[in-house]
């Protein structure tokens, strides 16, 4: 039977009516397609390989064209084409058996080939993972043996390098600062290897990394302590090694003991192992984060990795914030002593706006022009810091003259002096006493003193310059930043400025709690000293003295008794040494006995005339008047009170007359001028006859009273010694020198001393007892002593 060609696509155009009855039902049609599309899903589900998709693809492509014939059904109009379709349909049923055995037989060849692949990516995934697990191992690895070498390095640095640089002569300065620190950071290296060895785990093995995240999370605030305080360090070791390389020969000579003491590491410089801690902390981070990327997720120790990971990220950050706080610190606490002319060199355009700036934002709060920005908790805490201060300085000047008063008592060796008192025992062992303390017991207690609590106390002197300085500059920060404050657009140097005071306000918040606390702490720890050096001087001269008790004349009495008389006799000798004192300062406060000029006798008796002499006042000291109305006087000159208080009632200045000057004086610098009296008592060394009187004068006038006439025998006055003056108020005087006695006593009344005139003419004072009256024969009424 002839098959009919296949229509063309342009048969296809045209909507072709159905017939009421075809060769082929289309539930036919329709099972066939499912079961075309049931192969299809199973071999995508089974994933074959390219060779058996195209060929799928040339079955369902064969079986389209099939189907579209299938569908195409022939119109009524046409009943040959309808008989041949038919036919055709049989043959294409009789070719679908031939084609269900030939899928099966490559459905079994694609689930072989599938297999095949799902193993062959097992195999890979298990490979890939071996890898990480290896890569993983790699790392930490790393982590311990550099670790390792790091602490050795560090090691050699400080103890081998710095012994074999301090024999260096003369000796390296500030070698010493360039280590500040370093042992610290070792310490906390060496407790993390530590923690690891304990554990006695290998890097392979699975719990290891679980042993290495606990150490490092447990040593974590260590860690940043001690790197940080380094790191805030490190310019200071630039710093130092630079000024080492300006100095060739020293130079090279350093660079000699490194290679010498380290050969295996074949370093130059200093730097090149103080740098380590700098570049290891910041390692930390990036061997985690290997560790953590060769990791897997299901491992155990997933988690705790990356929160050590995350740790060691942020306790850099903290330490990279501290130094930048301690470089602002550094900057702004520096106490810098300029000149005059520096000053006015630093002057530019710039300094003076921002000075104005400054003192324009001061006024308008003091004014309340514009309001004040207040932060109560860095008020409080720079309160406290002010009251410390003002404490400790106190502290240190009290401590300091205790010292210079116990270094007063010990330069006085009372036990050196002869007592002329040979033979008794009390002056014996006081002797004895006196030398104990002097060169055993006080002056062990002097250097405790000034070490335990001296020293500490100059040193936390010294540590307040820097908060001061730091409070100081925040202020002026303040007054900058208030300014730029209600600004929504900074520039780069406002924004500068802003930044500035924060971190200065977050500075001084931060570590002035700190700070004061610790001084708080000290100060009550060398007060406790304080008390325990005190205790044991009372100690030691406790046991001092029971050694020489039984020696003592007191020592038979008792207790309440022993006391008793002790304190009486410390009362007595209190005044006693009262007296003596008030004595010796009279002596030396007697005024120099100056006669006075014509003008002042004649202003002494205009004031005497006009005021009284109970009015009359001499000035002791220059005065120099600095207000309107003062009078300005010389010393010695003489004033008459008129109001002892100025126009509001001030006591300290009065009002006075000069001899036709008014005005107000200070009333410290006047002193009442004792006019003589009528009688005066005689002096005990100078009787003379009764019914004879003498010619008196007044210190201060040279005026003479009238004659009396004398009807009894004249009677002279002779030096007895030879006298020397030893200042502008005494006259010398020879053995049997013939002088007129004008007064027996001082200006206060001490009649040890007398006032004379010599044969020139010339008056002072000598003593009384060198002085001797000789009778002479009778003599004219009326007549003076011959000189």
């Amino acid at each position: 039977m002839e098959v009919p060609r296949r229509p063309q696509p342009s048969s296809f155009t045209l909507a072709l009516p159905k017939p009421a009855s075809s060769a082929l039902s289309p539930l036919g049609a329709v099972k066939k397609v499912t079961k075309k599309d049931l192969m299809k899903e199973k071999l995508q589900e089974e994933d074959g390989t390219t060779e058996s998709k195209d060929f799928g693809e040339e079955m369902f492509s064969t079986e389209e064209e099939s189907d579209v014939s299938v569908f195409v059904e022939p119109p009524d109009e046409i009943p040959e084409l309808a008989d041949s379709n038919a036919s055709t349909v049989s043959s294409r049923l009789s070719s679908q058996d031939s084609f269900t055995e030939e899928s099966s037989i490559s459905e079994e060849r694609l689930a072989q080939e599938a297999e095949e692949a799902k193993k062959k990516s097992e195999e890979e995934e298990a490979a890939a993972k071996e890898r990480e697990a290896q890569r993983q191992q790699l790392a930490i690895e790393e982590l311990v043996q550099s670790e390792r070498n790091y602490l050795r390095l560090l090691q050699v640095s400080t103890v081998t390098i710095r012994s074999n640089l301090q024999k260096l002569q003369p000796p390296l300065a500030n070698l010493d600062s360039m280590f500040l620190y370093i042992e610290e950071v070792i310490d906390v290296s060496s407790r993390l290897l530590s923690l690891l060895d304990q554990k006695q785990v290998q890097p392979g093995d699975p719990l290891f990394l679980e042993t290495l995240c606990d150490s490092f999370l447990s040593l974590s605030a260590d860690i940043e302590a001690a790197y940080k305080e380094y790191l805030a360090n490190y310019n200071s070791v630039t710093v130092v090694e630079n000024s080492y390389k300006q100095k060739e020969g020293l130079w090279n000579e350093i660079v000699r003991v490194i290679k010498a003491s380290a050969p295996e590491v074949n370093a130059t410089s200093l730097s090149f192992f103080l740098v380590m801690p700098v570049q290891r902390i910041a390692r930390y981070p990036l061997l985690l984060q290997t560790i953590q990327k060769h990791t897997d997720r299901a491992h155990p120790a997933y988690a705790l990795l990356e929160q050590t990971a995350h740790t060691s990220i942020a306790l850099n950050c903290r330490i990279n914030e501290y130094k930048r706080f301690r470089e602002v610190a550094d900057k702004y606490k520096k106490t810098e002593t300029l000149t005059i002319k520096d000053k006015i060199n630093r002057l530019n355009s710039h300094s003076i706006a921002k000075k104005t700036a400054r003192l324009s934002q001061q006024i308008k709060h003091e004014t309340g022009i514009a309001p004040k920005l207040v932060d109560e908790e860095f008020d409080a805490l720079e309160g406290f810091f002010y009251v410390l201060e003002h404490g400790i300085l106190e502290l240190l000047e009290n401590v300091e003259t205790y010292l210079h008063h116990l270094q007063g008592f010990l330069a006085c060796k009372t036990e050196e002096f002869d007592f002329d008192m040979d033979g008794e025992k009390a002056p014996i062992c006081y002797k004895e006493i006196t030398t104990a303390l002097r060169q055993w017991i006080l002056p062990t207690f002097d250097k405790r003193m000034r070490t335990l609590i001296h020293k500490p106390l100059c040193a936390l002197r010294d540590l307040l310059v820097g908060p001061r300085n730091l409070i100081r500059k925040r202020l002026d920060k303040l007054l900058d930043y208030e300014v730029i404050e209600a600004k929504s657009n900074l520039s780069y140097e406002e924004q500068a400025v802003a930044n500035t005071y924060r971190t200065i306000n977050t500075l001084l918040l931060n570590e002035l709690p700190r700070f004061n606390g610790i001084a708080l702490q000290m100060i009550w720890s060398m007060l406790g000293t304080f008390s325990c050096l005190h205790k044991d001087l009372a100690s030691d001269m406790e046991q001092l003295f029971q050694s020489f008790a039984q020696q003592l004349p007191h020592s038979s009495l008792s207790h309440g008794v022993f006391w008793e008389w002790a304190e009486s006799a410390v009362l007595d000798g209190a005044k006693r040494l009262e007296t003596l004192c008030r004595s010796v300062e009279d002596t030396l406060n007697a005024p120099v006995v100056q006669p006075l000029s014509p003008s002042s006798q004649r202003r002494l008796k205009q004031l005497t005339d006009k005021h009284g002499s109970g009015k009359i006042y001499q000035v002791i000291g220059t005065i120099v008047g600095t207000r309107d109305l003062d009078l300005s006087l010389a010393k010695g000159e003489l004033v008459a009170i008129i109001s002892e208080a100025d126009s509001r009632g001030d006591k300290r200045r009065w009002l006075v007359d000069a001899g036709g000057r008014r005005g107000y004086v200070p009333s410290a610098k006047l002193i009442r001028y004792h006019q003589p009296a009528e009688d005066p008592p005689p002096s005990p060394h100078l009787n003379l006859p009764e019914g004879m009187t003498e010619i008196r004068r007044h210190s201060y006038t040279p005026e003479s009273r009238p004659l009396t006439v004398m009807s009894q025998p004249c009677f002279q006055v002779l030096a007895a010694y030879d006298f020397t003056a030893r200042g502008n108020h005494e006259v010398s005087v020879r053995a049997g020198e013939q002088v007129r006695v004008l007064e027996h006593h001082d200006k206060r009344g001490n009649p040890e001393w007398s006032l004379v005139q010599v044969k020139g003419g010339q008056r002072g004072y000598v003593p009384s007892n060198y002085l001797a009256i000789m009778p002479m024969g009778m003599g004219p009424p009326g007549c003076y002593p011959p000189y």
